[in-house]
């Protein structure tokens, strides 16, 4: 039976790793994934899911105008799909995570979302909101703070290192911009 999944955590937990090795297992045993990626997010390349790791591969690319579930069916007409791989997932809008939840249920194609949870404000993304809300299963990636506990939150930097805390929702970045941390360490920043 198919199921929509949400791993969520914050930054540097392997999400994008995890997704690769995921749609490589598939792929392993004949069956066929597609995978998706914010098309805002280009800190590596259009078009690609890369892992800090170094791993890579190419993916379809999503923004806001896209309609999940008709993009889906489209590309599972034209060679059947075992599975969905969706990177970058709280890029998502509550229609497409609805969507999605279509694909599993009318197409009965497990999906697998990986994303944050939250922002650099402490924040729910509104693709994570409802992925945690419509997601049959929830599975929790975990990374650690500086001091060895486990990092819920990422904070943002400007290019001096100076903690951000106004500002767009949405900014892409890396290591260079964000740091996970756990609740204490981030509420002691940004609060």
């Amino acid at each position: 039976m198919a199921q929509l999944y949400f791993y969520y955590s914050s930054m540097n937990a392997g999400k994008s790793t995890h997704l690769l090795q995921s749609s490589y297992n598939y792929q392993e045993r004949g069956l066929t994934t597609a995978i998706y990626t914010a098309k805002i997010d280009d800190r590596f390349a259009k078009g690609k899911v890369a892992s800090r790791l170094g791993i890579d591969a190419d993916a379809y690319l999503f923004d806001d105008n896209s309609n999940m579930f008709i993009d889906i069916k489209e590309k599972n007409l034209q060679a059947k799909l075992d599975c969905v791989l969706i990177d970058e997932a709280q890029f998502l809008s509550t229609e497409q995570v609805k969507q999605l939840t279509d694909v599993v249920d009318l197409l009965h194609i497990p999906v697998l979302a990986y994303g944050i949870r939250t922002d650099f404000l402490g924040e729910t993304f509104s693709g994570s909101a409802a992925l945690l809300a419509w997601a049959d299963k929830l599975v929790e990636l975990k990374t650690i703070c500086h001091c060895g506990r486990k990092a819920n939150f990422v904070i943002r930097q400007d290019a001096n290192g100076v903690v951000v805390k106004v500002g767009q929702q949405v900014e892409v970045g890396g290591n260079e911009r964000y740091e996970p941390l756990c609740r204490a360490h981030f509420k002691k920043l940004v609060w």
